[in-house]
């Protein structure tokens, strides 16, 4: 069952490619490139995971110390 759903969300990912070509500017800082509109909105959401998982990390971590400290 996870086999059939990686492989519907790799053809969905496909589709999203081939649909947004479009060349797009992106500006950040004092940086300037244009890339096609696909691959900014896939480098954001990447960009997005890797924020919550490590900010989430931290987090479970920090409680994790609290309620350790709070046995002994």
């Amino acid at each position: 069952m996870a086999l059939i759903a990686a492989a519907l969300v790799a053809v969905l990912l496909i589709v999203f490619l081939i649909q947004n070509t479009r060349s797009t500017e992106i500006s950040f800082l004092w940086m300037t490139t244009n890339t096609p509109l696909a691959v900014a909105l896939l480098i954001a959401a990447v960009g997005s995971v890797l924020l919550t998982l490590i900010i989430g990390t931290a987090r479970i971590t920090q409680l994790r110390r609290l309620v350790r400290k709070d046995r002994n």
